[in-house]
């Protein structure tokens, strides 16, 4: 069953007619008495309607301008009465001496302020209410600021006015100096002016009144306050303490901007910081005695070089002052260090040759000290772990307080590789530091903590800027490490040739590698001799040779003479007509300085395994035929076995001086000399069974060692230019002088840095050998093919 409802219309009443005998008089008389009702607060007993319609009857009856202007009237009228109501204080433009009574003052001025703008603001926006039709018709027709935009001009005109306007400014300065000055103060009181002054603007600059007048006296006087800040910070602060003064500042003006002024000078509030607290002082922030960045470098001062780092970046002066600080700091510790290296221990002395050949002057020889190379090698090593060590804190100190910057890192790198260069020797160290790790540095650690030692070796490698003469002390280190079996880890050496050759390229590590290609064809070698040898006949004594490419291994190793007893000349030259037989062409030249051997010794005791040099044993071995309380002298070893002084007073050295005397000296000493005798000790004794009795020697080269390792660099670096040079005139065909000094410069960077002068007489060599011919004008070259 439906069911219907009928819909009843709502009763509107229609709005009351105002009959013709109303006058425009009458209506004005009775919109006014309205309009003041609201600017007293009591527009709860009006009619909106009817105010509305009174004002709509005036405009549509063409008495819009009377409406206008009398309203205008009122406004002004009104705030003349609120601006009367007002006491305004006055305040000291200077030194505020009483920051509580101030402050007060400051904030009564401002609340009375604001809130004359919120009543007056208040009113206008119900008469905008009542006021639209005039707004959009006659204010519009006639060009007039709507009603609401004229109540905010007489506001200004007629509140916001000398002298009021000056002591408004003043009672927001005070407020904010007495602020900075650490007191509290109620911020609410001068946000409510700030935005009053926001509102405002000037029609004819097109600017709010807050930039007009109040932001540059705030900024102004915020520049004056912080350039006597610096100074007082400066003189009563040590440098973390005015950094962490500083970030205060920072951060309480941006909060104060946020909170008290307004965003748009939290801009201009930071640049006067930095103009003020930073650009004046950063040199004599950092430079601070007991307290700058040294200070914080020493005492790992990671928290203050952080602020030290975000606050210098905020200038533009302070990132690089803070990088060239970083870079004199880094160069002033290395070389402390350098001077260090350069110790007396490390200085040049004789050489080994040389101290032979003045002892002979006086009738006998000395060698060199024993310990005189663990000093050197031990001074050497210690200085590379100290730039490690350096590297590392700094390192830490980019990683932990400057957020990586790459700026400071590149500074840093310069840094060490300023100060890394200028050791003469710190190729031969760096190479020696590689030397003892891959010996015995390694032993225990996992792949991880070998791939970690390794990287630093190699970080300190890429600073030297002469690569090929550390090349030439790694091939010589390597060389010994291979021959005499004291790799602590293959695996650990070829990790180290595969960063050598990311660094440096294939050609830096040929060689090496064909060391590396020469120890396993030995090894094959010896095992296909083995065989042989099992097949025909077996020999007495068990030899291992390895065969050396003289291309790929160091060039110093030339042969030194050795009277070999018979049973090792018969082993040696079966190996020799073995390997001969299967490799035509060749010829074999065998280093006997470069050997070792086990040998079984007897004494009265017991019997020891003793591993010595090929020359030590070559030197025992002459002592089988002497019967006990015999002995031989120096000169009768030196005749029976052809080795020259030098080698042979160091394995006397070892086997007569050292921790295992084997041999007994007399007279006793530490040195060798020329009428020197020794017997075979038959009274040693040792708790172990093996003995491996190293040979005295340097580590470290001496200063004709030196002297001939650099005469070697010297003359591969010409070669090496010559052919550089003719490698690129080969392709350019044509080149002027200037640009082929800077290409030669470029391509041999990564081996060394040449010496202009040093390529011009190579560029006049090759114009002598008609390689090169130089044009008409005497400033480029021709290749001539």
């Amino acid at each position: 069953m439906a069911s219907s409802s009928k819909r009843i219309k709502p009763k509107i009443k229609p709005p009351k007619k105002h009959g013709p005998n109303i006058s425009i008089d009458e209506t004005w008389a009775k919109l006014t008495f309205n309009i003041r009702e609201i600017q007293n607060h009591r527009a709860f007993t009006l009619s909106f309607e009817e105010n509305y319609r009174l004002a709509y009857q005036m405009v549509v009856t063409k008495h819009g301008d009377m409406l206008y202007n009398g309203v205008i009237q009122l406004v002004v009228q009104n705030l003349d009465r609120l601006a009367d109501e007002i006491i305004f204080p006055a305040f000291p433009t200077g030194l505020v001496q009483d920051p509580t009574h101030q402050a007060a003052e400051a904030e009564r001025l401002l609340k009375a302020l604001t809130k004359v703008w919120e009543d007056h603001t208040s009113s206008m926006s119900k008469l905008s209410h009542i006021l639209k039709y005039m707004d959009r018709v006659h204010a519009k027709t006639a060009h007039l600021p709507e009603i609401i935009e004229a109540g905010r001009d007489l506001f200004l005109k007629h509140v916001i006015r000398p002298p009021i306007a000056g002591h408004l400014v003043a009672a927001i300065l005070n407020f904010l100096h007495i602020e900075r000055d650490g007191y509290v103060i109620n911020r609410s009181a001068a946000t409510g002016c700030v935005d009053v002054l926001l509102q405002l603007s000037d029609k004819t600059e097109h600017v709010t009144v807050y930039k007009r007048d109040l932001e540059p006296s705030i900024l102004k006087e915020t520049e004056a306050y912080y350039k006597a800040e610096g100074e007082r910070l400066l003189e009563t602060c040590d440098a973390p303490e005015y950094l962490r003064r500083a970030e205060a500042r920072f951060a309480e003006e941006e909060s104060r901007a946020h909170q008290f002024l307004s965003l748009q000078t939290a801009a201009a509030l930071q640049q006067i910081l930095q103009n003020t607290l930073l650009t004046p002082h950063l040199h004599a922030i950092h430079s601070m005695p007991y307290s700058g960045l040294d200070n914080m470098i020493d005492f790992e001062k990671y928290e203050d070089l952080a602020r030290l780092y975000v606050l210098f970046i905020m200038v533009p002066d302070g990132l690089p002052v803070l990088r060239r600080s970083l870079k004199d700091s880094v160069i002033r510790r290395g070389m402390e260090l350098v001077n260090a290296g350069s110790a007396p221990e490390l200085d040049d002395g004789p050489g080994d040759d040389d101290a032979a050949t003045a002892a002979k002057s006086k009738g006998k020889a000395k060698a060199r000290p024993a310990n005189a190379g663990a000093q050197s090698l031990s001074l050497a090593l210690k200085w590379v772990q100290d730039v490690l060590a350096l590297k590392d804190k700094f390192d830490m100190i980019w990683k932990t307080s400057f957020k990586n910057d790459l700026a400071i890192e590149s500074g840093l790198n310069e840094a060490f590789e300023s100060f890394i260069n200028l050791q003469p020797r710190a190729p031969e160290f760096i190479s020696l530091s590689i030397d003892e790790y891959l010996k015995k540095g390694l032993k225990g650690k996992s792949d991880n903590e070998v791939e970690v030692i390794l990287d630093k070796t190699i970080t300190v490698f890429r600073y030297i800027s002469e690569k090929d003469v550390f090349e030439r002390y790694y091939k010589g280190h390597l060389a010994k490490r291979l021959l005499l079996g004291r790799s602590v880890s293959d695996d650990a050496e070829r990790g180290m040739l595969a960063k050598l050759k990311v660094e440096c390229g294939y050609q830096f590590t040929q060689k090496l590698e064909g060391m590396f290609h020469d120890m396993k064809l030995s090894s094959d070698t010896m095992a296909a001799y083995r065989n042989h040898l099992a097949k025909t006949t077996p020999a007495d004594i068990d030899i291992s040779v390895t065969v050396m490419t003289s291309t790929f291994w160091p060039m110093t190793y030339v042969p030194i003479p050795c009277t070999m007893p018979s049973d090792l000349v018969k082993v040696s030259k079966s190996f020799e007509q073995f390997y001969l037989s299967r490799h035509s062409g060749r010829r074999l030249t065998w280093q006997p300085s470069l050997g070792n051997a086990d040998v079984r010794a007897t004494f009265k005791s017991r019997t020891h395994d003793l591993n010595v040099s090929t020359f030590a044993l070559v030197i025992l071995l002459l002592f089988e035929d002497v019967r006990e309380g015999q002995f031989l002298t120096y000169e009768e070893i030196k005749q029976s076995t052809s080795i020259p002084d030098n080698d042979l007073q160091r394995n006397l050295q070892s086997l007569a001086c050292a921790k295992f005397k084997i041999l007994k000296k007399h007279p006793p000493s530490r040195d060798v000399n020329l009428d020197d005798s020794f017997t075979f000790n038959d009274e040693f004794s040792s708790p172990l069974q093996k003995i491996k009795i190293s040979t005295v020697a340097s580590k470290v080269e001496t200063g004709e060692e030196r002297k001939e390792t650099q005469d070697r660099v010297d003359e591969e670096r010409r070669h090496q230019t010559e052919a550089c040079i003719v490698r690129i005139m080969k392709d350019r065909k044509h080149m002027t002088h200037n640009d082929l000094i800077n290409e030669v410069t470029r391509q041999l960077a990564s081996r060394f840095q040449p010496n202009p002068l040093s390529i011009k007489k190579r560029i006049e060599g090759l114009i002598e050998r008609e390689y090169l011919e130089r044009c008409e004008d005497r400033k480029s070259y021709n290749y001539l093919a």
